[in-house]
């Protein structure tokens, strides 16, 4: 493993944890705990950037690998892994594997959201 793309990743990774902490408070305050409008404006907001910076990076320009490892997979990957998850979705339809999107799409969602209730009915047993 490259230790400089490591590091590249880490620093990015930092400043996008960081970046979707102040999003997701910032959305608390301004409009409240009742919905969950922080992970919502990330997922949007990541997506979109997602998409811009890799047409800019296809069409205008060519970063170096530790760029392009601190901005997609750090600071995009720390901020949301869901601009991830729909460049994925993008990739596979572009590619027109409507099955493949169709089958991540719905394996990801449903069988993300059972992980987690396995995760809380483990831990809810184990923790008795």
């Amino acid at each position: 493993m490259n230790p400089l793309l490591v590091l590249s990743v880490a620093l990015g990774g930092a400043v996008g944890a960081v970046a979707r902490y102040a999003v997701m408070t910032a959305a608390g305050h301004w409009l409240g705990h009742g919905f969950p409008w922080g992970t919502l404006a990330v997922n949007l907001a990541g997506s979109f950037l997602m998409g811009a910076l890799i047409e800019v990076m296809a069409l205008a320009w060519s970063p170096g690998p530790e760029m392009r490892a601190l901005l997609v997979v750090g600071v995009l990957g720390g901020f949301t892994t869901f601009s991830t998850f729909s460049l994925d979705v993008a990739t596979l339809l572009e590619r027109q594997n409507l099955a493949g999107a169709f089958a991540y799409v719905s394996g990801s969602l449903i069988l993300g959201v059972a992980a987690l209730f396995a995760g809380l009915g483990v831990m809810r047993l184990a923790l008795r």
